[in-house]
């Protein structure tokens, strides 16, 4: 057997060989190659693709299919003729088919640029999500890709998606040019899809993917994400943050969540390991009030004196409810109301201050005369007394 000859021979090498050494190292191709920090090499960089590389062209045919909407079947038909032109510098056949609605790409003998293809179908999927067809070609060059973000399952509330939608587009669409701005991609939001045409170099589309579904899972609101992109770029003007984290110098957005009601929990009855009692079904219950034993006539007369009972009871209500709109409210007949008393009180009030007014005004004349009085009686002492000789005295 040959594997039993290639197993014998890697044995043979690996006793002839010294001690010390492994030939079957596994991973020896993954040693650091000179090109690999080399930074006057562009690994992004992609070369233009030349023909001379695959001379005979391709081996089968390959084709791929798409569906467009109903009102983009005018606009392709007036701009299919652009389109044709662009695919046929690459050797690409393409059809148009106005009755299933549907757009066909694939190659021919004239193709040679194996991923030309794949580059086809992006384009006819981007016309297909309404994206302009001067704007759609221009996903043939190497350089450009395009990414498809499906936001129609991320919401299921439809007023909801519908207002988060216009949160990634903004007012007068300011938003939605901003981020076009900083990450460098053409950027259409057109119904369930959002379309992107960008380049991964710069990491400009992964970015418009993380702003896109964050905006409709309502984890951060774009503008959140300008304000980072904005605070990066400064950042990397500078070299000397080149090896450092910048996770001190980002917004650190915190989100608030608005508290909801809670829903009322149902009290949980006691759990029983017997079943509930079987409820008496309708011939259980026909047979206890006798019924069941009646002819359809009784029963039908029943019927009929329970319905006419329930007419007479609904129609007294209805009597009594229309004769109480006629019935007079009652007068009040018990004596003065609140408003009389409260006007007695503070008409009391007002005579009582009046008499003390009256009362101080009295007493205050009173002590005046009693002043003067005692003045007047004072001096006419004084004025009675006999005055008192000066004794002088002999010296």
């Amino acid at each position: 057997m040959a594997s039993d000859d290639e197993a014998n021979a890697v044995a043979g090498e690996v006793a002839g060989a010294p001690e010390g050494k492994n030939w079957r190292r596994k991973g020896k191709h993954d040693k650091p190659k000179p090109w690999d920090e080399d930074p006057n090499i562009d690994h992004w960089k992609i070369e233009k693709f030349d023909p001379s590389w695959n001379e005979s062209g391709m081996l089968e045919v390959s084709s791929f299919s798409t569906l467009f909407p109903q009102y983009r079947e005018k606009y392709l038909q007036e701009s299919w003729p652009i389109v044709k032109g662009a695919l046929k510098e690459h050797g690409i056949s393409c059809e148009l088919n106005l009755v299933e609605g549907s757009m066909t790409v694939s190659t021919t003998r004239k193709t040679r640029d194996p991923f030309i293809i794949v580059k086809a179908r992006e384009l006819i999927q981007l016309l297909s999500r309404s994206v302009p067809a001067p704007q759609a070609i221009k996903i043939l060059d190497d350089e450009m890709c395009c990414d498809i973000i499906k936001i129609g399952g991320l919401v299921r509330n439809k007023e909801r998606f519908v207002k988060r939608r216009e949160r990634l587009l903004g007012p007068n669409l300011s938003t939605l040019k901003a981020i076009e701005i900083l990450t460098g991609c053409y950027i259409l939001v057109q119904g369930n899809t959002v379309a992107a045409m960008g380049s991964y170099k710069g990491r400009g589309l992964e970015q418009v993917r993380r702003i896109v579904e964050d905006c409709m899972k309502n984890v951060k609101h774009p503008v959140y994400h300008i304000k980072e992109l904005l605070i990066k770029r400064e950042l990397a003007k500078n070299p000397a943050l080149a090896t450092e984290s910048w996770d001190r110098f980002l917004p650190n957005f915190k989100k608030k969540n608005v508290k909801q009601k809670k829903p009322q929990a149902k009290e949980k009855k006691p759990y029983t390991p017997f079943p509930p009692p079987q409820q008496p079904s309708k011939i259980d219950q026909q047979l206890e009030t006798g019924e069941y034993f009646m002819s359809e006539k009784r029963k039908s007369a029943k019927k009929w004196e329970e319905k006419l009972e329930k007419q007479s009871g609904k129609a007294e209500e209805n009597k009594r409810k229309r004769e109480a709109a006629f019935v007079p409210p009652k007068e009040n007949t018990a004596g003065p109301s609140e408003s009389d008393k409260t006007a007695n009180n503070n008409s009391g009030v007002a005579d009582i201050a009046k008499s003390l007014k009256k009362k101080a005004k009295e007493f205050r004349k009173n002590e005046a005369q009693e002043n003067v009085r005692v003045e007047s009686y004072l001096a006419s002492n004084e004025e009675s007394r006999p005055k008192k000789k000066k004794s002088t005295k002999s010296k």
